[in-house]
């Protein structure tokens, strides 16, 4: 598979490295326990301001580095307002 993103020297990343494959994963990487994967449902689908997310079939899934965007984005419309 090919690299993507910005890679220089050794440090390459695949596509693979990126996803979160389930929403324990998911749960894991945003909220340090799979016990909240039940959150990950929530602002995959009902919540007001929605997890980048998307279905491979019927498991959601999410890239790792728009996760990290995203929880960015929150940050600064909290210190916004």
């Amino acid at each position: 598979m090919k690299p993507f993103g910005n890679t220089t020297g050794a440090e390459t990343a695949t596509l693979g490295d990126d996803l979160l494959h389930g929403a324990e994963a998911i749960a894991v990487f945003v909220f340090g326990n799979e016990k909240h994967r039940r959150k990950v449902y929530h602002y995959a689908g009902d919540a007001k301001v929605r997890l980048p997310v998307f279905r491979i079939g019927n498991v959601i899934c999410a890239r790792k580095s728009k996760l990290i965007a995203w929880i960015e984005a929150q940050e600064g419309a909290a210190n916004a307002e």
